[in-house]
């Protein structure tokens, strides 16, 4: 398994770069769960890590826009992003999931046919009135997604393992791999949940809050990387 960790800024994408971190993931929390930072920012993080780690890029929490979506998509590609990730936040139906995604992987691959898509759905799907993580392997190797990932939408100390199950879990991994998907689970994490993500075993654990003691608006501590990826399965 790999491990990515979310910073917002360059000290704690080196601190999280020192603890372990396999994948950097630039984010804004103050925008949502999957909010978006800037495009400097992104190539701040890279310049900062001198390209030492893969560094993805989330690119908000979207409703049904699709042109939206691919431009924002475009600028973390161009902006040199190795995974730009989108997370169906308000899409209700699989046909709106296809669409969106279909024109935001276009985006990517037209700019770099070697950058990783990624889908992002919602385990506490029914309280943001999205579609279910369930539907998300299927319809991510349709379009053409290279990752699905199951993260939750509001962040209040709920982790996904209170609104899923390990075997519900378990069996979204197995689909996806089944499909040739590349599988990673995220959302409120704690350190309490890495036994039953060891058992799991997606591909990539994606964590921010757990290694900034618990708030996910406080800064990245270089020791609980080293300490949540130490716990991680290898």
């Amino acid at each position: 398994m790999k491990l990515l960790v979310s910073p917002i800024n360059p000290t704690e994408a080196l601190a999280s770069l020192n603890g372990g971190a396999d994948i950097i993931d630039v984010k804004n929390p103050r925008e949502g769960s999957l909010g978006a930072n800037f495009p400097w920012m992104i190539r701040a993080v890279i310049k900062a890590i001198e390209s030492k780690k893969p560094v993805s890029a989330t690119i908000g929490d979207f409703n049904f826009k699709p042109g939206t979506a691919s431009l924002a998509a475009l600028g973390a590609a161009t902006s040199g992003a190795d995974y730009i990730k989108i997370g169906l936040y308000d899409i209700q139906t699989a046909d709106q999931a296809e669409e969106l995604l279909s024109e935001v992987v276009r985006s990517i691959k037209d700019c770099d046919s070697d950058k990783q898509a990624v889908s992002a759905a919602y385990a506490d799907y029914t309280r943001i009135n999205s579609i279910s993580p369930m539907l998300l392997p299927e319809i991510g190797a349709k379009v053409g997604c290279d990752v699905v990932m199951i993260d939750t939408g509001i962040k209040d100390g709920r982790s996904a393992f209170e609104f899923m199950s390990e075997e519900e879990l378990t069996t979204f991994v197995d689909d996806a791999r089944d499909l040739g998907l590349t599988t990673a689970l995220a959302g409120t994490i704690k350190f309490e949940d890495i036994d039953m993500l060891n058992r799991i075993s997606p591909d990539i654990i994606g964590i921010r809050g757990v290694v900034c003691g618990g708030d996910r608006s406080s800064e990245i501590k270089q020791e609980l990387v080293e300490e949540f990826k130490a716990r991680m399965a290898t």
